[in-house]
């Protein structure tokens, strides 16, 4: 089977990781791709596909066509909904697509959009208002703390938790009058109190099977400190909510999605992510993205046993099969190591040492480029991920930081309370 996977950060190297685990070999390919995803797969350059700017779907698909891609799985969100939509455009040239079409993929693209089905269907979340122009926006304030999100795509970066009235109105100003991440509405929110926890599903037609959860830290310092990043690290196991709490979750959030989508005559397939606030009244929506998270796909996949290529092959094609995988048991620990500046900024050409002392441990890369002397250097704002399982959350938790602290680069960002906040 010929695999194409979209993207080339940290997630999707874990995915291809996974892919090139399962008991048949598989011919593997990445658009664009990686310096080390290369070692698994081959990156393809497509005409008018060089630079993120220039993506043209239509010559990605016929690329495709032309060297018979079996199955295309979408790693990021962009191209979910760039032009007329990766899914929908695979769709009508006959490749089988691990990710949703263009009109459902507005659960993550647009918070507005995700907010009036999660109102419409009755699936608990805060109370939010949308607002078109700062005027609005900096009059819908009357609280703190409150949230704040952007209308749109903005790499983890377009949410703000502000406890003042002057740091909410900064925000507001930088998001509606600078524009600082292009146009869109602004979406006020009442801001929920509880731990969070990431839950997965494998989403196909009218059936669905929930993943492996997890808990990611989206700030960039200890003790939940500083600006929300893309994540500085993650937590995975079957042991992290108690049964319990994952069929209330399926009962009143994720049944009720998969039916929401279908009442609205939508179709999806692919993974869907549900981040969640535990509250004291009970889980509550916080966002949904449209494929799995980052660095919780890190975290997540390593645990990952059985037939992984099939498994997606098949629901691509409408046949979900949770037979085809299992989880393993104990912990799974992913942390971050970011570069100088993250996340107002990030920085480049760092060389990294120490990749080649770790042991017993995985290591993705999010963010790098190999320099004229084969040596790998920092190339984005999350540069690598370092992940370690154990039978305990301990065990894993010491294993990736021993580990980790092997790599090294000029201005490395690491967090030192993955595994152990929320937690004691």
């Amino acid at each position: 089977m010929k695999i194409l996977v979209t993207g080339k950060g940290g997630r999707e190297h874990a995915l291809i990781t996974a892919l090139s685990a399962s008991p048949e070999k598989h011919e593997l390919f990445a658009y664009p791709g990686s310096d080390a995803i290369a070692t698994l797969a081959t990156c393809v350059s497509v005409a008018g596909l060089s630079q993120a700017i220039s993506w043209n779907l239509q010559d990605l698909i016929e690329w495709m066509k032309q060297n018979h891609i079996d199955l295309c799985m979408a790693g990021e969100e962009a191209l979910l909904v760039k032009d007329r939509g990766l899914a929908n455009l695979c769709a009508e040239a006959g490749i089988p697509c691990w990710g949703p079409l263009k009109e459902i993929a507005q659960l993550e693209a647009s918070k507005g959009f995700a907010k009036k089905f999660l109102k419409r269907h009755g699936i608990p979340t805060a109370d939010f208002t949308i607002c078109t122009n700062a005027e609005e926006a900096k009059a819908a304030l009357t609280e703190t703390p409150i949230v704040l999100k952007f209308d749109g795509l903005a790499a983890g970066k377009g949410v703000a938790v502000c406890t003042s009235k002057e740091e909410a109105e900064q925000f507001v100003e930088d998001v509606m009058e600078k524009r600082c991440f292009g146009a869109g509405d602004l979406l006020v929110e009442k801001c929920l109190t509880g731990p969070e926890i990431s839950v997965f599903a494998s989403v196909c037609d009218d059936s669905y099977q929930i993943l492996m959860p997890a808990r990611d830290y989206k700030r960039i310092r200890d003790n939940d400190q500083g600006p929300n990043t893309g994540g500085m690290g993650a937590v995975a196991s079957l042991k992290l909510a108690e049964p319990a709490l994952m069929q209330r979750i399926e009962r009143e959030i994720v049944k009720p999605t998969v039916e929401g989508i279908r009442k609205d005559g939508l179709r999806y397939r692919g993974f869907l992510y549900f981040g969640l606030m535990l509250t004291p009244t009970g889980p509550q929506v916080i966002e949904y993205n449209c494929r799995f998270g980052d660095p919780e796909a890190e975290a997540v996949l390593p645990m990952v046993r059985g037939d992984f290529a099939t498994y997606v092959f098949e629901a691509a094609k409408g046949n979900l099969k949770p037979e085809l995988i299992q989880f393993a048991p104990g912990w799974s620990i992913c942390l971050i190591s970011a570069s100088a500046g993250y996340p107002a900024s990030s920085h480049s050409g760092d060389v990294i040492s120490g990749l080649e002392h770790v042991s017993g441990a995985r290591v993705y890369h999010c963010g790098t480029k190999k320099n004229a002397a084969g040596q790998f250097e920092t190339n984005g704002g999350r540069v690598l991920a370092v992940v370690a399982q154990g039978e305990t959350r301990v065990e894993a938790r010491d294993k990736a930081y021993a580990e980790s602290a092997k790599v090294t680069f000029d201005g490395l960002q690491r967090r030192s309370d993955i595994g152990k906040m929320h937690f004691e």
